[in-house]
């Protein structure tokens, strides 16, 4: 019993030593002097941190990416689009489309005419493919851009206006395809048409990024007869870019291309593949949406 008295002794006393006064083994003034040294040596690392955050934020721009080296311009990409880039309905169940058929219609919905009226938003650009449109510098003083009308009318037959299905209830399904936004990117057109298809030498323009679908497989060319291009030409005109980002460009609407499938053999897979072709348009294996994709579409009657 005296041992455990002994010991319980000595924990009361470090704890606190009324003879020295000191607490956990030291005086008052020794742990003032151990939290004034860690106050100032934290606040030192929390001043350091806070000025490189600082400096760091006075390069960065609020407008663009401050680097886009990684960015592989421009990503195509379609509507409607399934996890394994598959389309695959049957002509007289409704069900097997009806997903297809809400994705284009959540699409277009920014695109209906009453939407963009308000002259202070929205200018016409014209009716046909046109150059840039220059809306100035992305750190200057002008704000908030005005954005190109885009008639829902334009995409014809793949525009749901006359056909709330899109073509599918005929076995004639439409795509709605875009390019990806990128910030003050300008697609230019292609200058030469030696490694273009014979088809897109047709729809060559200075004002035009051609947008041309096909066959992926050379066997199957003849069972995909009929295809058919809508929008503002037969790909993305100039006059919708620059685009400037969500903060100077918050009403921006990126040109559309309606493609509808209009003969396509019924009960078989058949693999598309679509492409724009442009002076600065690349295509990797790695990426199958870069300046392209494919998708494998199945009409079941």
């Amino acid at each position: 019993m005296p041992a455990n008295k002994e010991g319980d002794g000595g924990w009361k006393t470090f704890l606190w030593n009324s003879e020295k006064s000191e607490f956990l083994g030291r005086t008052g003034c020794s742990w003032s002097k151990i939290f004034i040294f860690y106050v100032i040596f934290y606040g030192c690392l929390a001043g350091i941190f806070i000025g490189t955050i600082q400096a760091m934020l006075l390069t960065l721009s609020n407008y663009k990416p401050t680097y886009q080296d990684r960015v592989a311009p421009p990503g195509l990409s379609h509507t409607p689009r399934s996890d394994k880039s598959e389309i695959s309905f049957t002509m007289q169940d409704e069900d097997t489309y009806r997903l297809y058929v809400k994705e284009m219609k959540e699409l277009l919905e920014p695109y209906k005419d009453d939407l963009q009226t308000d002259e202070r938003n929205f200018e016409d650009c014209g009716e046909s493919p046109s150059k840039y449109i220059e809306r100035g510098d992305l750190e200057s003083d002008t704000g908030v851009r005005k954005a190109c009308r885009f008639k829902r009318s334009w995409l014809g037959d793949c525009s749901g206006l006359d056909d709330t299905s899109f073509g599918f209830k005929d076995g004639k399904p439409c795509l709605i395809v875009k390019l990806n936004r990128i910030v003050n990117f300008r697609p230019r057109p292609p200058k030469s048409n030696s490694s273009l298809p014979v088809a897109v030498t047709e729809l060559l323009s200075q004002h035009l990024i051609p947008v041309y679908c096909s066959s992926k497989k050379e066997e199957d060319a003849d069972k995909i007869k009929g295809i058919k291009y809508f929008g503002l030409g037969q790909g993305y005109p100039l006059q919708y870019y620059p685009y400037y980002g969500k903060l100077l460009h918050p009403n921006y609407l990126q040109p559309l291309v309606g493609i509808q499938f209009t003969n396509i053999t019924h009960g078989m897979e058949l693999r598309i593949e679509c492409k724009i072709f442009g002076e600065n348009i690349d295509y990797s294996e790695k990426d199958r949406y870069q300046g392209r994709f494919d998708v494998k579409i199945m009409v079941k009657s």
